[in-house]
């Protein structure tokens, strides 16, 4: 079983996400977790899955397909440092990847395909490492990180944009929903 990585294996701004993943078996919090975000949205309408909360911010479909994207570049990067990888991996623009992405065009149903498949990907690579390879330290947008780490931030990212759908977007839509029926 995998331990949690110490404060000391990735930088102070990916603390949240570490600690957002519970306690147990990292495989299966990776598997159950898809599983819950794919239950979350599965039944949401097409027009539901393009509601922005606010001016400026992404669309559910954004969301998922941010989610999607930053897992691949994380995997890739753990698989480097898994290697050994001594180079720094390069950063990345978040906003730039999701307008590039054009995530609006898909269905939320292929989203989650996407989602669900890559999810597969870093399971299986996860489950080929072994203690001293997720060990390793690598530098990952000019900070140090272990591979261990990164597995953990994959995982605790999945949930904290999880509840940021819940509580901005779903919950909102449900009240302007309740609104509609009242008035």
């Amino acid at each position: 079983m995998l331990k949690k990585p110490e404060i000391n294996e990735y930088p102070p701004y990916y603390k949240e996400y570490v600690n957002n993943v519970p306690d147990g078996e990292l495989l299966q919090i990776l598997d159950d977790q898809q599983k819950e975000t794919k239950e979350l949205l599965k039944d949401l309408s097409e027009e539901t899955a393009e509601y922005q909360y606010a001016p400026g911010k992404w669309t559910i479909k954004e969301v998922i397909g941010h989610i999607t994207d930053t897992e691949r570049i994380m995997c890739y990067r753990l698989l480097s440092i898994a290697r050994g990888e001594k180079g720094m991996l390069p950063g990345y623009t978040d906003d730039d990847y999701v307008k590039r992405g054009q995530f609006n065009r898909f269905s939320q149903s292929d989203l989650l395909h996407h989602q669900a498949l890559v999810r597969q990907h870093t399971i299986l690579l996860l489950s080929s490492l072994d203690e001293e390879a997720m060990r390793q330290r690598g530098n990952a947008n000019g900070s140090e990180v272990t591979a261990l780490a990164i597995a953990y931030i994959i995982a605790g990212h999945e949930i904290h944009h999880r509840r940021l759908i819940k509580d901005r977007y779903l919950r909102e839509t449900l009240s302007n929903s309740y609104n509609d029926l009242k008035g």
